[in-house]
């Protein structure tokens, strides 16, 4: 039986890196595109065949499709978020042209009901996929807790840290969400495989408060703060959360002691 061929796009993010890490081992052989010119070090994951490309401008796409059976899109820009439209369909006419069979793609728990915008463009991002003749499996996952870390670090300069009053969250390691598209891209494609969540759901302003203990012990206080209009109404009714598919075992503790041995 020929080695299937598995590419990674986004393979030098934080979900890239740990898909890379799990595709090892699995039998099957492993691609990554970057960016870079030179291919970066990924603990783990060496024997990866590392291409250079540009979803955005489209480059680079056709060579580093050549003979992969399956991709798992990782890729992505919250930053510059309308972005990933083109070069989402850039991926998606490069993967017809080398004859994939299966895209794997991540995206996030509520797209579809919180608007902002990053959110929009991933539940499009969904709906090209859906409307492609493409084998796909999409995978909504919560929030992974560096995002909330990074935030909480952005505001810790502040005399208070302001969070989100009444507002559930479910942190989810990526390593678990990474298994999970692994076994997706293993199988046959699913279409919307069910979503994937942290083993907790805490208010955000609990988080918050074990993130100070954490790492400014004795500094500073959590002050709740009532987020108006829709993007609020949207957080406080649960829509960052999944609680059906609370499948994750490691906490946002886990994730702290981690961050701060």
């Amino acid at each position: 039986m020929n080695e299937r061929t598995l590419l990674v796009t986004g393979a030098t993010g934080v979900l890239g890196r740990e898909v890379l890490r799990r595709a090892h081992g699995t039998g099957l052989a492993v691609r990554a595109l970057t960016r870079r010119t030179t291919p970066p070090d990924v603990p783990g994951a060496s024997g990866t065949e590392w291409h250079t490309g540009d979803l955005l401008a489209d480059v680079g796409l056709d060579a580093a499709l050549i003979g992969v059976d399956t991709v798992i899109h990782c890729a992505s820009d919250p930053r510059r978020p309308k972005d990933d439209l083109p070069a989402f369909r850039h991926l998606l006419d490069a993967a017809r042209r080398a004859g994939v069979g299966h895209l794997v793609n991540i995206s996030i728990v509520g797209v579809d009901k919180v608007p902002l915008t990053y959110y929009r463009v991933k539940l499009e991002v969904e709906r090209l996929l859906a409307a492609s003749d493409l084998g796909w499996s999409n995978l909504r996952a919560t929030q992974f807790p560096a995002l909330l870390d990074g935030m909480l670090s952005s505001l810790a300069r502040l005399p208070v840290l302001p969070m989100p009053a009444d507002t559930p969250c479910q942190p989810v390691h990526p390593a678990e969400v990474a298994d999970r598209l692994v076994t997706l891209a293993l199988g046959r494609p699913v279409g919307h495989a069910p979503e994937i969540g942290g083993p907790e759901i805490r208010p955000a302003t609990d988080l918050a408060a074990d993130w100070l203990r954490a790492t400014h012990p004795g500094r500073r206080r959590v002050l709740p703060v009532h987020l108006p209009g829709r993007v609020g109404a949207a957080l406080r009714q649960g829509h960052l959360t999944t609680p059906a598919h609370a499948d994750g075992t490691a906490t946002w503790a886990d994730y702290l002691a981690t961050r701060t041995s």
